[in-house]
């Protein structure tokens, strides 16, 4: 049988190459290591990451926590309100 690429019992040329031709890798970064090893490697980017980071100064770090906690208390607030008027509005209803 032949379709337009070629015999289906036979492969094609290309595909024929010498088992010393073909490229078998070895080692690189995803080598088998020992679990020691392996976790020396994780724990070094860990540090290499956080190197990376950008940590804010002591005015920005003030500024992001009072932002967050008036949040919280706004939300706070906002579903008090709610519930309230829920209860209420279940107490009306439900007798």
């Amino acid at each position: 049988m032949t379709d337009a690429v070629g015999s289906i019992d036979m492969p094609d040329a290309q595909d024929e190459a010498p088992e010393s031709q073909k490229k078998t890798r070895k080692g690189g970064k995803r080598a088998k290591k020992g679990p020691l090893k392996r976790l020396a490697l994780f724990y070094r980017q860990i540090v290499a990451e956080l190197r990376k980071v950008v940590w804010p100064s002591r005015s920005q770090l003030m500024t992001y926590t009072t932002v967050v906690i008036v949040f919280v208390i706004i939300m706070i607030g906002l579903v008090t309100v709610i519930d309230y008027g829920l209860d209420h509005a279940a107490k009306y209803v439900f007798g």
